[in-house]
């Protein structure tokens, strides 16, 4: 199995760009396909951004496209979301997730692996 580890959560002001990260451990990284979720407060977990094994595929929900960016780095095991022109609204707990299955995946349950999330938090 993997173990994923995020971290680059923080304080932005609306307008502000952030960049988080997860770190893999365990399997051979670029044997997954890996995803982007998020959380508020009570909602429901939404797909944020996903990245094929190679890192030559990506797709976006349509709140972040031309916002955000998925990349991976399979030397250093870590799959990046850079947050930028951020909103009120995109505040949440970010999750990276990890897939056996190849290709571009946008649901939760097609995930296998969870990292414990990383808070991103809005300010005015």
């Amino acid at each position: 199995q993997v173990q994923l580890v995020e971290s680059g959560g923080g304080l932005v002001q609306a307008g502000g760009s952030l960049r988080v990260s997860c770190a893999a451990s365990g399997r051979t990284f670029s044997n997954y396909a890996m995803g982007w979720f998020r959380q508020a407060p009570e909602k429901e977990r939404e797909f944020v951004a996903a990245i094929n094994r190679s890192g030559g595929s990506t797709y976006y929900a349509t709140s972040v496209r031309g916002r955000f960016g998925i990349s991976r780095d399979n030397a250093k095991n870590t799959v990046y979301l850079q947050m930028n022109n951020l909103k009120p609204e995109d505040a949440a707990v970010y999750y990276c997730a990890a897939a056996t299955t190849s290709g571009i995946l946008t649901t939760t349950t097609r995930y296998n692996y969870w990292g414990q999330g990383t808070q991103v938090t809005g300010s005015s």
